[in-house]
């Protein structure tokens, strides 16, 4: 019978540089990375709602430009409307009322004293 050598547990160990990590290093690294994850998608769901108002905000604005629009042209289809006491009868009032008492003040400096 011929004599087989035997497998040493030598034979099977793995050098320390290679070896696989162990148990509790593979539960340290889940647990960082799930709180990775967790911080990820908080900083994704914070993003997102900010997104989210912004679009909101700016279709409002569309809206109220748009309506601003709308007014503006409504505005200029209209004909004017003059009314006796426009702006341009104050003035015109306003500057005869000026010419007479500048006329007075004339006069006023021909009298003798």
């Amino acid at each position: 019978m011929e004599s087989f050598d035997r497998d040493s547990t030598r034979d099977w160990m793995i050098p320390g540089d290679t070896a696989p990590p162990l148990i509790g290093e593979l539960v340290e690294r889940i647990d960082e990375a799930l709180a990775i994850a967790r911080a990820s998608e908080k900083a994704v769901m914070t993003v997102g709602a900010a997104a989210l108002d912004a679009a909101e905000q700016a279709h409002r604005s569309a809206e109220l430009a748009e309506r601003a629009s709308a007014a503006m042209l409504d505005d200029r289809r209209r004909p004017p409307i003059v009314r006796a006491d426009s702006e341009d009868d104050r003035m015109g009032g306003f500057s005869k009322r000026a010419d007479r008492v500048v006329a007075r003040l004339r006069a006023l400096e021909r009298l003798p004293a």
